[in-house]
């Protein structure tokens, strides 16, 4: 994966597109830091059908978990309760 800043990206954007178009990912940084990153169609697909894939929840999870685990028990439950008192 190659990196590059958003002022060199401007200037090379055409060779870029090339670059993620082979299947390279194209980290662009701002001010030195990460902001994007340009990938080809195939890997932008795949990255939206796994997001959009429906997770379970933990607990859900847990429960796939084959253990001598009682599920009912109450650690499992959501405690509801505020953890603490706040004044505003």
């Amino acid at each position: 994966m190659s990196s590059i800043g958003v002022k060199e990206a401007k200037a090379g954007l055409s060779g870029l597109v090339d670059d993620a178009a082979s299947g390279e990912f194209v980290t662009i940084t701002k001010h030195g830091k990460p902001a994007a990153v340009l990938v080809s169609i195939e890997a932008a697909e795949a990255a939206r059908r796994a997001l959009a894939k429906d997770r379970p929840s933990l607990v859900a999870h847990l429960k796939l978990f084959p253990a001598d685990v009682d599920l009912d028990d109450e650690v499992f439950a959501r405690n509801r309760q505020p953890s603490r008192e706040i004044e505003l």
